[in-house]
């Protein structure tokens, strides 16, 4: 079957237990997702900063989180090349800090603003019902 009737195939609907489940499901793998990306960048970042500025694997482990956190480095890189590296991987380290934040939290950020606006909507009828009571006394 082609992909794109797959797509358009209804959803089937889920009980509200399944739901919840399926909900708890998709956060530990949004976890694990986002957990395996940071270890990725910061692993990644370790090993070519041992070889390449001949730091231990702790201090290179260490300038890697400093960096991915957004603290920055705690010395500067000696080697032109490890300075290089250094300015490079801090966009990917922080851009994948802030992604993998917001990729686990998204969902969360979602229901809040969902009910926050349905809250508003409730108030705003609340409020256009007391003007039209208010104008019909007049």
């Amino acid at each position: 079957m082609p992909k794109l009737f797959i797509l358009l195939q209804p959803i089937p609907t889920m009980s509200l237990g399944n739901r919840l489940h399926s909900a708890s499901h998709s956060i530990y793998r949004r976890a694990l997702f986002s957990l395996t990306l940071v270890v990725l960048v910061v692993g990644f970042g370790t090993i070519a900063l041992h070889y390449i500025e001949g730091y231990s694997y702790l201090y290179a482990f260490f300038f890697m989180s400093m960096l991915a956190t957004g603290q920055g480095p705690p010395i500067v890189p000696v080697t032109d090349l490890g300075k290089l590296f250094t300015s490079l991987m801090a966009f990917v380290a922080v851009g994948t800090t802030i992604f993998s934040l917001g990729f686990l939290f998204g969902p969360v950020f979602a229901r809040i603003v969902r009910a926050s606006e349905e809250k508003l909507k409730e108030e705003e009828k609340m409020i256009i019902k007391k003007v039209k009571e208010y104008e019909e006394e007049i």
